[in-house]
């Protein structure tokens, strides 16, 4: 493994996976992942399917520019010019169902959170969660990366409300998956003794039964990122498996954030606190960087490589050959942070598919 220090900016279920990859190194030879940046979501989007959503309203992939959710509305702002905008509740026939089964919205493993809901324009809500990830966001103010102040308490309580409203809905969901013998593991309580004697029994094939088969993978790559003997392939659809598997070897399962996990991790009364543990909560701006969420996580990351906190840092681009099918790498460049700002709402294994290229 490499003594590179990484910044892994991702979804409530990567920063999940991140943590398990990095908290049970003796069964998954753990990452180089240092900082945690969370991002809020509600759900995540496939992006075959919005693709087709887009052609049966005349649009392209390729003639959109970015994507935003801005109260209430999925919005495609397309090169030309013009705006395609719809409600948010008619984003359904190109929502990810596994997404249905997590019910984290501010990335509660996280050092830091980041997302554009309780403040205004151009401003992000800032979670610190970490004393590493205080001292982070304060080292941005004090060299002015960001602007920073509390959030407002106006802010909070639509911030609350709405990561209560995916607890809601998606406990609803979870319980009628369970109901139907489909098992959603990562929401039944286990303390960490009997999340290790779990984990230590399975293998790939008890994750393509407790995971893959039932509609819980997320995509995530921990599992592809973990294997020791590169068995596990994932190609924009599910993980598969090209070879036997090491025998004694249970790492994609420790890894997979829709297993088991331990009440360590997520402790038992998680989902009656739906901003998670946190040290404050801010109201953010980085006047130097457009992007969705006020280019403060750009920013962020920025700061981190300029002081050489991390090494490298996990960056999301388009991929050349298909439009909007988002690709991640680690850079150390300052300009590919800033020319990879934005948004792309589409499934992709974030940092681990970047961390895969690297390993040693």
């Amino acid at each position: 493994m490499s003594n590179k220090k990484v910044a892994m900016v991702g979804t409530p279920c990567q920063i999940l996976a991140a943590t398990k990859v990095n908290r049970y190194t003796d069964y998954t030879g753990g990452s180089p992942i240092d900082v945690k940046i969370g991002l809020f979501c509600m759900e995540n989007f496939s992006y075959s399917y919005l693709e087709r959503f887009l052609k049966e309203n005349d649009i392209e992939l390729y003639e959109v520019k970015e994507f935003r959710i801005e109260k209430g509305y999925f919005i495609a702002y397309l090169i030309d010019g013009n705006i395609f905008k719809i409600p948010i509740a008619e984003t359904e026939p190109f929502t990810r169902k596994n997404c249905h089964v997590c019910t984290d919205y501010t990335s509660d493993v996280s050092d830091i959170a980041v997302g554009s809901v309780g403040t205004g324009k151009n401003h992000s809500t800032v979670i610190v969660r970490t004393e590493k990830g205080k001292e982070i966001i304060d080292n941005c103010i004090k060299n002015g990366s960001i602007e920073a102040k509390p959030l407002d308490e106006k802010g909070e309580k639509l911030l609350r409300n709405i990561a209560n409203k995916k607890i809601k809905r998606n406990t609803k969901i979870i319980n009628k998956r369970e109901a139907v013998a489909r098992p959603v593991l990562s929401k039944r309580a286990v303390n960490e003794e009997e999340f290790v004697d779990e984990c230590s029994i399975c293998q790939f094939n008890n994750l393509q039964d407790d995971v893959i088969s039932v509609g819980s993978c997320v995509l995530c790559g921990a599992c592809e990122y973990v294997c020791p003997i590169d068995a596990i392939k994932i190609n924009h659809r599910k993980p598969v498996i090209t070879k036997d598997c090491e025998e004694d070897c249970h790492a994609c399962y420790f890894a997979c954030p829709r297993t088991f996990v331990s009440e360590e991790i997520y402790p038992k009364d998680i989902d009656e606190k739906p901003l998670g543990e946190y040290i404050e909560l801010l109201d953010v701006k980085a006047d130097s960087i457009i992007g969705q969420d006020g280019g403060v996580v750009s920013a962020i990351l920025i700061n981190l490589l300029e002081n050489n906190v991390v090494d490298e840092v996990s960056i999301v681009a388009e991929d050349k050959d298909a439009p909007w099918r988002p690709v991640s790498y680690l850079t150390s460049r300052v300009q590919d942070v800033v020319s990879a700002a934005g948004t792309k709402y589409s499934t992709v294994p974030i940092g681990f598919k970047s961390l895969n290229s690297k390993k040693q």
